[in-house]
């Protein structure tokens, strides 16, 4: 056993072993960074389509108000 972890503590000491695990760490940030980056797209493009949804209600709202205004005058 001693043995072993005498030889893991070598390879875990090289210069290729730690920049190995650099690069995963780094394929690991860049993961998650483009995660993070498509969901907040995601979001953007689902909150601008309903700015549009409910700017267009509000137009035929005021369309309705204003059309009702004209025939029956207001009070």
């Amino acid at each position: 056993m001693n043995e072993a972890v005498t030889a893991y503590r070598n390879v875990a000491a090289s210069p290729e072993f730690r920049e190995i695990e650099r690069m995963r760490s780094k394929a690991r940030h860049d993961e998650a960074q483009a995660i993070y980056s498509a969901e907040k797209r995601g979001a953007m493009e689902r909150d601008k389509h309903w700015q549009g949804v409910v700017a267009d209600v509000t137009a035929e709202k005021d369309a309705v108000i204003a059309e009702l205004t004209v025939q029956f005058g207001k009070k």
